[in-house]
């Protein structure tokens, strides 16, 4: 069986956000939307997004490295969300293994919301059902379009080839050779849902920084004599 999902490679993504605003702008104005959104960031956020780009920072100053997590349905092959579905909304086609919400038939319940131990589905807090990443299902099976556009609206759009789409369940397709020569992997397997969606693992690099490559040669402070802040001292301790 056809098992279409994405493999983002975490590697080259940039935390651009094209994914997620090409995602909003193509399933806006779609069969998805309207996506409504009230207020999408802040301590308590309503919004309504199909694709998140979550950023981290770790290691000790100055070796750190920023991580972009580009999050959204994982499309598993085991969804617990469709099981605790009580009207049937939620379901998996088996023509691609999509996974899939009937607005027709939700009743914004949350159940589902509940069961995916991904945090992939949202409310719309207009129409009062779920919503989550349909992986463009409307676009990727439009025959008027060309076959090379025949993909999600976040693939086509991401500036660095970040996010790579096809079947993993055919050992030939691209995506799948990405999963067995760079070790991919799936997000939290334990919970055996067995998510169709991989990531690429950070290749691991070491930047050796001396402390004279801190303070730049064409630091403007420098052309009006004025002293930089050195490590560790505040802009208190600086004379200016």
């Amino acid at each position: 069986m056809t098992q279409l999902a994405l493999v983002i490679d975490l590697n080259v993504c940039v935390g651009c956000h094209a994914c997620v605003t090409s995602c909003k702008e193509w399933n806006t104005s779609g069969w998805a939307g309207p996506m409504t959104d009230q207020n999408p960031y802040d301590a308590d956020p309503t919004g309504t997004f199909f694709n998140r780009v979550q950023t981290y920072e770790f290691g000790t100053y100055p070796n750190t490295e920023t991580l972009h997590f580009p999050k959204s349905c994982l499309h598993c092959e085991e969804p617990p969300c469709v099981p605790v579905c009580p009207t049937g909304a939620s379901y998996k086609r088996p023509d691609n293994g999509v996974v899939l919400v009937d607005y027709d038939k939700c009743i914004g319940c949350k159940y589902c919301s509940w069961a995916c131990p991904y945090g992939a589905r949202e409310i719309d807090e207009k129409q009062r059902v779920m919503k989550k990443c349909t992986l463009c299902i409307d676009r990727i099976s439009d025959t008027q379009l060309p076959e090379n556009e025949r993909k999600p609206a976040c693939v086509l759009a991401c500036p660095t080839s970040a996010r790579l789409y096809g079947d993993v369940h055919d050992p030939d397709s691209e995506v799948s050779v990405a999963i067995r020569e760079q070790g991919g992997y799936p997000l939290m397997p334990e919970w055996g849902t067995k998510p169709a969606n991989h990531y690429l693992p950070r290749r691991k690099t070491r930047i050796h920084i001396h402390e004279d490559e801190l303070v730049r040669v064409d630091n403007p402070l420098k052309k009006e004599g004025i002293k930089p802040v050195e490590t560790g001292e505040t802009l208190d301790d600086v004379a200016w």
